[in-house]
């Protein structure tokens, strides 16, 4: 039994940071009708950019996973404007394989930039583990899955009691009468594709404290999200959020009862699963087709 508890207290961290990458991912899509296959990129460049914050520029931990969130949300910002704002009018597929195209540019460039060396950004605490009843956790775990709470508690309150949180969900009920009422809705994509980029950097950011870092971990990173938010059913943020933390636990799992290198497995086994038994995802709802 407490091996069976320390496991599942595992899986729900590894959950949070899921959560954080797929919230960002279903709110991309749900508002602007974007499928962005370089989800996981961003979620690269925020561990890339936590690493030169805090190792190389010797700043507080908490200062450069702030920053390294901050610069995301910036670019992801600026692609907006320059890129997909262009292409707002073309077919999702043309807006689609420009995603692709990051999905491609992103590793190089940080080949380039940080080079192809896998790094890792030094734990904050190093205090004893927090013993709760049978259940043992680490610091630094607990410090990750309470700012991926965070960040999920304060993306909600701000979509729920802020101005721009309010016509960001009028656009997604109804972008022509949003307008209509005067509600920038170019601006309001360009603060979309930012905050959805800054929870995947928040994502990379916080786990560049507990695995390695690596140019080429976005790739994995995009396919669990895409696995996440179908699970939990396309636009539903709630959907994203347990689908979440079925993979994690599940992966969690996987991991210490069976074969550790098949865990990242245990998502498109369950995705497939979904898909032949409710293809909405858990909490989607079916679409009719006329």
């Amino acid at each position: 039994m407490e091996a069976l508890l320390q496991t599942l207290a595992n899986g729900i961290i590894i959950g949070g940071t899921y959560a954080l990458m797929a919230v960002g991912l279903t709110m991309i899509f749900g508002f602007m009708d974007l499928v962005n296959f370089a989800h996981g990129e961003l979620y690269m460049l925020g561990a890339y950019f936590a690493f030169t914050f805090i190792v190389l520029f010797g700043l507080p931990v908490w200062a450069g996973l702030a920053l390294a969130v901050l610069t995301v949300m910036l670019l992801g910002y600026l692609l907006d404007r320059v890129l997909f704002r262009p292409l707002r009018g073309q077919d999702i597929l043309v807006r689609m394989l420009t995603t692709v195209g990051l999905m491609i540019i992103f590793p190089n460039v940080a080949i380039l930039v940080w080079n192809p060396v896998p790094k890792r950004v030094p734990m904050p605490l190093e205090a004893q583990p927090l013993i709760v009843g049978p259940i043992r956790l680490a610091p630094v775990h607990l410090m990750v899955v309470l700012v991926a709470v965070g960040v999920i508690v304060g993306f909600h309150l701000f979509m729920q009691h802020t101005k721009t949180g309010t016509a960001m969900r009028a656009t997604f009920q109804d972008r022509e009468v949003a307008a209509a009422m005067g509600v920038d809705v170019e601006g309001i994509y360009g603060y979309t594709f930012a905050i959805g980029a800054g929870m995947a950097a928040a994502g990379g950011a916080l786990l560049s404290m507990v695995y390695i870092i690596m140019p080429t971990m976005g790739a994995m990173a995009t396919t669990k999200a895409f696995a996440v938010v179908i699970l939990g059913g396309l636009g539903n943020f709630m959907g994203a959020i347990l689908g979440a933390l079925i993979i994690g636990v599940s992966e969690t799992f996987a991991a210490t009862y069976a074969i550790t290198g098949y865990k990242d497995a245990v998502a498109f086994i369950l995705l497939v699963l979904i898909l032949l038994l409710k293809p909405s995802g858990i909490l989607g709802k079916a679409r009719s087709v006329e």
